[in-house]
């Protein structure tokens, strides 16, 4: 039997601690937002992108950036977009540049759920990094979370 090199153990250990950590918090993230709002993570992550577009240069994403950022193939991204515009939550229409694209908006239903929404997605998200800390394969992860996004909140504020 060969002999297994302790550097790829430690990166396999290291993403199996990922993928564990991910897939336990975002069961706890759906679970919560189903049961409060009747929306699914991924309905939620599409609310949040789009809902941060503005008008503007570069204000809208195209469909592609958007199945980039929810993590979403393009056709589930397209299948999605149409879920939530039937429950009147999202509208589309032609880009006034370019006929040929079309622009995703969240209409005034949608971001009232999305504001009702985000406290549950942030709570839940809070208690399970504060549990997952508790694990001694976890708390690296943690830290890097919570360092990450306290980087990103300076940016912000700038």
């Amino acid at each position: 039997m060969a002999a297994t090199d302790p550097a790829l153990t430690a990166m396999a250990d290291g993403w199996w601690a990922l993928s564990a950590l991910h897939g336990s918090i975002e069961s706890r993230i759906e679970r919560a937002l189903q049961d409060a709002h009747d929306l699914s993570v991924r309905e939620f992550s599409l609310l949040e992108v789009l809902g941060r577009q503005h008008d503007g240069d570069g204000g809208h994403l195209q469909m592609n950036q958007v199945a980039q950022a929810v993590v979403l193939s393009q056709s589930a991204t397209t299948r999605l977009v149409t879920r939530l515009e039937e429950r009147g939550l999202l509208s589309r229409y032609l880009c006034p540049t370019d006929r040929r694209g079309i622009y995703t908006d969240v209409t005034p239903a949608g971001n009232r759920l999305l504001e009702q929404a985000r406290p549950v997605y942030d709570t839940v998200l809070r208690d399970a990094l504060d549990e997952a800390r508790q694990r001694v394969e976890f708390t690296p992860l943690v830290r890097a979370i919570k360092d990450s996004s306290r980087r990103i909140d300076r940016t912000r504020r700038s």
